[in-house]
C-alpha cells in the first residue's frame, strides 16, 4: 500500500504506447501526440537562480523548454537559441519565461555556423549585461540503417550541431564568464550505451562527456563549474523527427521504470547543477535515465 504523498514513478506519466508518428526534423511540439510535459503547470521555483543570466541552446522545445521554464521560475533571465523553423515553439517558451516575471531573449539561427554561435553569445551577454549560465543542449539525430547508409551532409550536420557548436559557444562565452558561473552540457545515455542505429549521434554524446570533463579541469581554478546531464529516453520532438515511426509506440519501455521520461523530469537536474547547491560539483555526469545504467 502506497504511503500518503508518495508518487509511484512507474505510473507518474503514461507508459503508452505512443501513437505511431513521424515528423520532418527538427520536429514540432504542436504536432506531437501526446504533448510533452515541460513543467508548465507543475514546476515551482524556490529562488535558487535569482539574478542569473542564462543561455540555453535548443531552448524552444523538449528538454530545453523545460529548463528554460525552471530557470525562469528560479529567478533567471533566459535567452534561447533555435532554428527559424522552430519559431512557434520558441515564442511559446518565451511566453512561459515572461509569465514567470523574467526577461526572455529569442535568438534564431543555425548553430552550425561559427559566426552565428559567436553572435548568440554576444547578443545574450550584451542584452542581459552578462552571462552566468550556459546550457549546451541543442542536438540533431537521425535513424541510421547502417554505416553504409549515412549521408555525408547529414553526418556533417550532426557533428556541427552536436560537437562544433558547443566548442564555438564555450570558446566565445568563457572569456566573459566570472567565478561562480556554470556550463552544463546535455550528453546522453547513448554516450555510454550506444545504439548502432544512432551511431553518429552516440559518437557526439560520448565526445561531450570528454569535453565536459576536460573543460571542468581547465576552468575549475577560475571558479567556473562544468557538468553534464545524461538523459535516457525522453519524449521530445527529437523522437518523432528521428525517422523511426515503428519504434515510437514502444519508446522508453526498455527502462527499469517501464516508460519514457518527460522533459519536466529533467529540469531539476539542470537547476541543481546551475545552483549554489552544487557549488562543489564539477566534471560530473548526472544521469536521468529511468533506471538505465551509464
Amino acid at each position: 500500500m502506497a504511503r500518503s504523498g508518495l508518487i509511484d514513478p512507474t505510473t507518474k506519466y503514461s507508459a503508452g504506447p505512443f501513437p505511431r508518428q513521424q515528423q520532418f526534423p527538427p520536429g514540432s511540439t504542436e504536432e506531437m501526440a501526446p504533448r510533452p510535459d515541460h513543467g508548465e503547470q507543475s514546476y515551482r521555483g524556490a529562488g535558487r537562480l535569482v539574478g542569473r543570466k542564462a543561455l540555453i541552446t535548443g531552448g524552444d522545445s523538449g528538454i530545453g523548454r523545460a529548463v528554460a521554464i525552471a530557470f525562469a521560475r528560479e529567478g533567471a533571465d533566459v535567452a534561447i537559441s533555435f532554428l527559424e523553423s522552430e519559431s512557434d515553439d520558441a515564442e511559446e517558451t518565451a511566453r512561459w519565461i515572461e509569465e514567470a516575471g523574467r526577461s526572455a531573449l529569442l535568438l534564431a539561427g543555425d548553430l552550425r555556423s561559427e559566426v552565428h554561435c559567436e553572435h548568440v553569445i554576444e547578443r545574450a551577454r550584451s542584452t542581459f549585461g552578462g552571462l552566468d549560465l550556459l546550457v549546451l543542449n541543442a542536438a540533431h539525430q537521425r535513424d541510421r540503417g547502417g554505416i553504409d547508409e549515412i549521408p555525408t551532409d547529414d553526418f556533417e550536420s550532426v557533428m556541427r550541431v552536436n560537437l562544433f557548436a558547443p566548442v564555438f559557444l564555450a570558446r566565445a562565452a568563457v572569456p566573459h564568464m566570472a567565478a561562480g558561473a556554470s556550463i552544463i552540457t546535455t550528453t546522453s545515455i547513448q554516450g555510454f550505451d550506444p545504439s548502432s542505429r544512432l551511431v553518429d549521434y552516440a559518437m557526439t554524446k560520448s565526445a561531450l562527456v570528454a569535453f565536459t570533463k576536460a573543460l571542468a579541469e581547465e576552468l575549475g581554478p577560475r571558479g567556473i563549474r562544468v557538468n553534464a546531464v545524461a538523459p535516457g529516453p525522453i519524449w521530445t520532438p527529437l523522437i518523432p523527427a528521428t525517422g523511426w515511426p515503428d519504434k515510437v509506440p514502444e519508446f522508453g519501455h526498455d527502462t527499469p521504470l517501464g516508460r519514457a521520461g518527460q522533459p519536466a523530469e529533467l529540469a531539476g537536474a539542470y537547476v541543481y547543477l546551475a545552483s549554489e547547491d552544487a557549488s562543489y560539483v564539477s566534471g560530473a555526469i548526472l544521469p536521468v535515465t529511468g533506471g538505465r545504467g551509464l
